[in-house]
């Protein structure tokens, strides 16, 4: 186990920013990688030696999180009723309404786009390696990516995605 944990930690911030991405919850996103990693120990004798591992953990970490969703969907929202709800406070800088509007953005495209945006464009990952991680050939990768690109880029030219109004 010893070699497992050298070979996983440098991993942990990529499958932390990953998480985030996909979850927008920073205990949600430590649970889910939490979560992929006790499942990636577990069957660490099933992955092939000669395999890439990074492909491997974010597999891991889409498919438990594919899971989780299915699973909330099924079962509904949860709604906490002893939570307190805190005082909302809008970003006054221009930067964190733009990432705003991104985020709100990628919400609006479909699965599949927005794991590869995520996965290509922030995790900087090939898009063989990526192919590996979603279960695709690689020819299918390059058209969904460009696809999502520019669904991306059309939801923030029209302002769809926008969710304050600004005044120029």
């Amino acid at each position: 186990m010893a070699d497992a944990e050298a070979l996983l930690e440098p991993l942990i911030p990529a499958l932390r920013r990953y998480a985030y991405a996909l979850v927008r919850n920073h205990d949600a996103a430590d649970d889910l990688v939490q979560d992929a990693l006790e499942r990636a120990l577990s069957r660490w004798s099933l992955r092939r030696p000669d395999g890439d591992l990074q492909a491997w953990l974010f597999t891991i970490l889409r498919n438990l999180h594919v899971s989780a969703a299915r699973q909330r969907q099924r079962r509904g929202p949860h709604l906490d009723l002893d939570a307190v709800s805190s005082p909302g406070v809008t970003a006054t800088q221009e930067a964190g309404l733009e990432m705003q509007d991104v985020l709100a953005a990628l919400d609006q495209l479909p699965e599949e786009q927005k794991s590869l945006l995520l996965l290509v464009g922030v995790e900087d990952l090939s898009y063989d390696a990526a192919a590996r991680v979603l279960g695709v050939p690689p020819g299918t990768v390059m058209s969904r990516l460009s696809r999502g690109r520019q669904r991306l880029r059309s939801i923030l030219e029209t302002g769809r995605a926008t969710l304050l109004r600004r005044v120029k």
